[in-house]
């Protein structure tokens, strides 16, 4: 894996990455379309994200937590249906086999439209959002809690955005969280890299990644995650 992954930002500034000297800005004169037009990209690095760690989960304490594998998101983002649905199809089967708590979360007017590969069965626990943070405002903690449960594994669209703010959510709720980067993704590489990023690097974070750290987030994949 390379030592850094380059992300190409825009900005009202120019970084002079190896003087750290800003460029002046544009007169206040300046039409706000001709500023707009001027801006230059640049050129940023960030460490590389660390490699998918294998996990070993105990069934009857952990649950998967399902965001928004819905038709209205994913007939919209063609990496849901081509690239998070296959993994998560085959991953759902080992999850139901296993008798893992099953939970799901969307908005209001999805809560009919789940894909049927992976859409909710008798039992499982539902919640309606209204935030990307599933557990603000609803009673997903309290089910869980009420569960044992211990450990969550978070999948859906996206990682920029649900994932990666319900991943705090239960960070900050003492669960241990587990996310397979096959079955989430983003519309864009960038937010796609930004989103892992920011899940491994929360409040209690885990940038390298140990797996299953304690009341913090450990990024895995559906073929390295095993139930005993």
């Amino acid at each position: 894996m390379t030592l850094f992954r380059t992300v190409l930002l825009t900005s009202g500034l120019v970084l002079a990455l190896s003087s750290g000297v800003a460029r002046t800005q544009p007169n206040a004169q300046d039409a706000p379309a001709s500023r707009a037009a001027s801006k230059p990209m640049v050129t940023l690095q960030m460490p590389a994200l660390p490699a998918p760690v294998p996990v070993t989960l105990n069934p009857k304490t952990t649950a998967l937590l399902v965001f928004d594998y819905v038709e209205p998101i994913c007939n919209s983002q063609p990496k849901c249906k081509s690239q998070m649905l296959p993994a998560m199809t085959a991953f759902m089967a080992r999850v139901r086999k296993a008798g893992l708590v099953v939970a799901y979360g969307t908005l209001e007017e999805n809560v009919s439209k789940w894909l049927p590969e992976v859409a909710p069965k008798p039992g499982d626990t539902q919640i309606v959002n209204t935030v990307q943070d599933r557990f603000y405002n609803t009673d997903l903690d309290k089910a869980l809690k009420a569960k044992g449960i211990t450990t969550v594994i978070m999948v859906g669209w996206k990682v920029s955005g649900s994932v990666a703010y319900s991943s705090v959510g239960a960070a900050i709720r003492d669960y241990t969280v587990v996310v397979p980067v096959d079955t989430t993704a983003a519309a864009t590489d960038y937010e796609q890299v930004i989103g892992f990023y920011n899940i491994l690097n929360q409040r209690n974070g885990n940038m390298t990644n140990q797996p299953l750290k304690p009341n913090a987030p450990t990024l895995s994949r559906t073929d390295m995650i095993t139930f005993q």
